[in-house]
């Protein structure tokens, strides 16, 4: 079976995210570091255009999209779960709010300039400016709208007493086994402990930080590094796996053969074009070639991305 390779940088709360799912499954993976701004030119060698971090290689078949990537890990690895049986809509659908409504709430409060000016305190004046500049074109053309600071401010300790009540009544985890809701709800917050300025968003909840210390303890299971010349290397060599034979007919008329063009709905809309060779209730998937990958499958969400012709 093809190693697990993960694309991924360090301050990445996404990429935190995706280092904790391999922990809570106790998974052996590559690691493969990015640039954390564009240019990305061997991650998009494998993805065709896809710049959100992180990724999931396995051989020559990519995967994006964190929720994507617990599925994979799934199928690798079914227990222990991250959709404990009777809990599978529940956990799913919490993890797509804490991913959304969490995230941008926790972007503005780490943005504050207060923050910023601890995060970047050893950075160049050239490099934030690169950095502000990457973010804004990250966000330019989605769905996603950043939250206000002061809004922010204002809802955080209603998310956050809300959390705080699920925990005191549930026990160690939000839905009493631990779930893929908790590894979606732990790296929004993960992101605002990296500096004081914001720390006391977590801190001041009891129930809250005693949690997120617990779910820390999962660790990142066991990775070796690996460069991205190697990664592409593995690509070229490897021919994707077999295609799901799930039957489903498509709500738009969508059939495999077709050139179309894939992207997400909310930020980091930047298209992938190919041809599609799979699309089912989850998951769409284009074949893709590349004169340095070779021939790739780039496996996306249904829900969250958008399909049209080319």
């Amino acid at each position: 079976m093809s190693e697990l390779i993960l694309h991924h940088y360090s301050t990445s709360l996404f990429c935190e995210k995706a280092r904790l799912m391999f922990g809570f499954k106790g998974l052996s993976w590559r690691s493969v570091t990015v640039p954390p701004i564009m240019p990305k030119p061997d991650l998009t060698a494998l993805t065709g255009g896809y710049r959100k971090t992180p990724v999931l290689q396995v051989g020559a078949d990519i995967y994006c999209d964190t929720a994507l990537i617990a599925h994979r890990l799934e199928r690798q690895k079914f227990s222990p779960t991250f959709y404990p049986e009777g809990q599978e809509f529940t956990v799913a659908s919490f993890a797509a709010w804490a991913d959304s409504v969490m995230f941008l709430h926790s972007v503005s409060l780490v943005f504050q300039p207060e923050s910023m000016a601890v995060r970047f305190a050893r950075v160049s004046p050239e490099a934030m400016k690169a950095f502000v500049a990457d973010r804004a074109a990250l966000f330019s053309g989605g769905s996603a709208a950043r939250v206000p600071l002061e809004l922010a401010r204002q809802q955080w300790p209603t998310l956050m007493s809300r959390m705080e009540t699920q925990l005191e009544r549930n026990g160690d985890y939000l839905f009493g086994a631990p779930s893929i809701a908790d590894l979606s709800a732990i790296h929004p917050l993960w992101f605002l402990k990296q500096t004081p300025v914001t720390a006391s968003l977590v801190d001041d909840y009891p129930a809250v930080a005693i949690w997120y210390k617990r779910v820390l303890d999962f660790g990142h299971g066991a990775h070796t590094e690996m460069t991205s010349a190697d990664a592409l290397e593995v690509a070229r060599s490897a021919t994707p796996a077999p295609l799901p034979d799930e039957v489903f007919k498509d709500p738009n008329g969508f059939e495999a053969g077709q050139r179309v063009m894939i992207s997400a709905v909310d930020y980091g809309v930047d298209p992938v074009e190919g041809e599609l060779v799979f699309r089912g209730r989850e998951v769409l998937i284009l074949r893709r070639e590349d004169e340095r990958a070779g021939t790739v499958h780039v496996h996306f969400p249904r829900y969250g991305f958008q399909i049209k012709h080319c």
